[in-house]
């Protein structure tokens, strides 16, 4: 699927279906070109290495998913890799949950823009309607144009981590409260999924720092500080996660410890039950011996005093493992 929108020096969006045609109206002084390509074709490939002659290397890493976030300066062109971020729950199962990460590919000239991902984004939707919005606030600008992309893709960040938050408010209920034993695997896999978007938050920070800092600059120099902004909140998604993780493995020291805690008390139940039949089996068993003399064995009570013994015995090897706490 292919979207392209021209925005000329009067501020106008046009959409076009010819990328050929649009190639040519870029090089009017003040038009911008925004081509959106979803799940790129041939044709589409052909596109950015012949009319754009994007560097091949560039073009493959566009092309092959699971890219590091980056961005490498090649002559008068950005290319820029960022991740798109959302939070999904199984309808079926409310405890499950996961994290989908979208890589998107950027080529940004100093009047053009073009966007390369395979499936929906709609950050890229939304910015682009807002663009195409009369007095929009969207500068008219391709580094104003990457900065709202990258801003909304960046903002989205934050609804993933309050879901993220809630699920560890819920784990931290289901261990201090009802302890309930499929809690562990839901802490180890929502670990993975906060060390998944680290791997895509911490180098995103980085872009974001070298296209402040790049002294080979494509964009105006002015027009960075726009950027600071999109830093900014980077920073504080990666802090947000490096807490999350800590309370997640303080939250996972809490489940073992409990659980070692119930096993414990466990154990000293059944130790003490052990013990107490063991106290009632000796005394059985002293009566039970074959032999011919045993002074009891002629007694008319001996059979209830027998019991009795077993009972006061097992009573109060209760009472002593009940004060100690073991029962």
């Amino acid at each position: 699927m292919r979207q392209i929108v021209l925005a000329t020096s009067a501020g106008e969006c046009t959409p076009l279906a010819d990328a050929h045609q649009a190639t040519d109206l870029i090089k009017e002084p003040g038009n911008i070109l925004w081509i959106d390509l979803e799940h790129p074709e041939v044709e589409d490939i052909q596109l950015l290495r012949t009319r754009f002659n994007f560097h091949p290397l560039a073009v493959e890493d566009a092309l092959h998913r699971q890219q590091k976030p980056k961005v490498d300066t090649y002559d008068g062109y950005y290319f820029i890799v960022f991740y798109s971020v959302s939070y999904r729950r199984n309808k079926e199962d409310d405890d499950n949950h996961s994290i989908r990460a979208r890589q998107v590919s950027l080529f940004a000239g100093p009047n053009y823009l073009v966007t390369v991902h395979a499936g929906l984004v709609p950050e890229i939707e939304q910015t682009v309607e807002r663009w195409k919005t009369a007095h929009s606030a969207i500068g008219h600008s391709v580094a104003s144009l990457v900065y709202a992309l990258l801003d909304a893709i960046v903002d989205n960040y934050f609804p993933v981590i309050d879901h993220i938050v809630e699920h560890v408010e819920d784990l931290e209920e289901q261990i201090f409260g009802k302890f309930e034993p499929d809690t562990l695997p839901q802490i180890f896999a929502l670990k993975k999924d906060l060390l998944n978007m680290r791997r895509i938050v911490a180098p995103a920070r980085d872009v974001m720092n070298i296209l402040l800092r790049n002294d080979r600059s494509v964009f105006p120099r002015e027009s960075l500080f726009y950027f600071q902004d999109v830093y900014d909140h980077t920073v504080r998604v990666t802090d947000s996660i490096d807490t999350y993780r800590d309370l997640l493995s303080s939250a996972l020291d809490s489940y073992l410890s409990i659980s070692s805690n119930n096993m414990n008390q466990t154990m000293r139940v059944l130790t003490s039950s052990s013990i107490i039949l063991m106290s009632m089996a000796l005394v059985s068993g002293i009566y039970g011996m074959n032999f011919k003399i045993i002074p009891e064995l002629d007694w008319q009570n001996g059979y209830p005093f027998a019991l009795i013994l077993m009972g006061v015995v097992a009573l109060a090897l209760g009472w002593f493992f009940r004060k100690k706490g073991w029962l």
